[in-house]
């Protein structure tokens, strides 16, 4: 495990499987929850890709790094798709409850921003930091206002993956051929000028995926629907299809006086996460990638940002805090590629630094370019 200095693993035996977490090793134990967080990461991923961000914060913060089920150190058990993400946002509360913490600051990206909305509805949090969320409504096969294109999810889950990227996570292939985790992380993670010394770190997140049966991506079904596959019921990316996941009742925690703050950043050049995601089969067959579109009435594009926009605002509406933050020119991993940037955010949003970022406007958005 490629550990930066001052990172170190532990394994925490819970009460649903054993999950390994990343701290630093000068932090203190003791530490508040007030200045506690917790970092959910994406698929296929680990903690890993938390390093750079958990060096930078103050002394007096404590960061600490999940491996989520199925990836890095944490035990590879199955994952129930049926369930939508709780397989693993139980995982988390076990964790947390293991290292004697309730209430704590979560910051989830991609897949653990996810896991982050469905924790939330579940337990109280004392703030969400959402970098590059997927929709509320799940990955794919949606209509703008949450409804679901087919009742078997057509196009969604496990068979929307790239089958040379699973082979070559199974491979645990660090090269940079067609289809390998580095091309993908080059051409959908980050934005095309982005360059770190530390990408074989990132790769090897990567690779730390398990690709067992159950896991990442996860299975798929035949189905009458375009474009011909559905979403099965055991792994990851089948616990997103939008029949298993729906957290848009998030929007009901608003409250005046409970609600946590909620930070919503994302990259003006994600692919991933979009209003026309290269992920979505949808997208792909309005752009003739995939062949046999039967047409926007039928197959839209998920408008991924819109829904997220559109449930933050009742949310907001009903008296929680949301602000909603976006980097232009960058790509999924914002936290990689605006490092800086996306601290302050973070560290105004649990409080930190005394004076909150002041929050947009419903239909608007902080543009960030040069501040930190």
């Amino acid at each position: 495990m490629p550990l930066f200095d001052g990172i170190t693993p532990r394994t925490i035996e819970t009460s649903r499987l054993a999950v390994n977490i990343l701290e630093r090793t000068a932090d203190d134990p003791a530490t508040p929850a007030e200045r506690t967080l917790v970092l959910l990461h994406a698929a296929p991923g680990s903690s890993l890709f938390w390093q750079e961000i958990m060096e930078d914060l103050p002394s007096d913060v404590r960061p600490i790094a999940i491996d989520l089920r199925g990836f890095g150190g944490t035990e590879h058990l199955p994952v129930d798709a049926t369930r939508g993400v709780r397989d693993f946002s139980d995982d988390v509360r076990a964790a947390i409850e293991e290292l004697g913490l309730d209430a704590v600051h979560l910051v989830g990206w991609g897949l653990g921003a996810a896991v982050a909305m469905q924790y939330a509805l579940d337990h109280r949090v004392l703030s969400l930091s959402l970098l590059s969320p997927i929709s509320p409504y799940g990955f794919g096969g949606t209509r703008p206002d949450g409804s679901r294109l087919t009742d078997d999810d057509a196009g969604c889950g496990g068979g929307a993956v790239s089958t040379a990227l699973v082979e070559r996570l199974t491979a645990r292939d660090a090269g940079d051929g067609e289809g390998s985790p580095r091309r993908a992380f080059r051409t959908t993670f980050v934005s095309p000028d982005y360059e770190s010394e530390n990408e074989d770190t990132w790769v090897e997140a990567m690779l730390s995926t398990s690709t067992a049966e159950g896991n990442y991506p996860g299975d798929s079904v035949p189905s009458p629907n375009w474009p011909g596959f559905a979403a099965g019921r055991l792994g990851v990316q089948n616990a997103l299809a939008p029949g298993n996941f729906d957290v848009s009742r998030i929007a009901e925690l608003g409250a005046p006086y409970d609600a946590p703050p909620i930070l919503w950043v994302r990259g003006g050049a994600d692919v991933i996460v979009a209003d026309g995601s290269f992920a979505d089969a949808g997208h792909l067959g309005e752009i003739g990638a995939l062949p046999g579109w039967p047409g926007v009435e039928a197959a839209p594009a998920q408008q991924m940002v819109a829904q997220t926009r559109a449930v933050l605002d009742r949310y907001r509406d009903a008296g929680g805090q949301v602000t909603e933050v976006v980097i232009e020119g960058v790509g999924h991993a914002v936290h990689l590629e605006r490092p800086g940037k996306v601290r302050t955010a973070i560290l105004s949003t649990i409080g930190y630094l005394g004076t909150p970022i002041s929050p947009a406007p419903p239909t608007e958005a902080i543009i960030l370019s040069s501040w930190d």
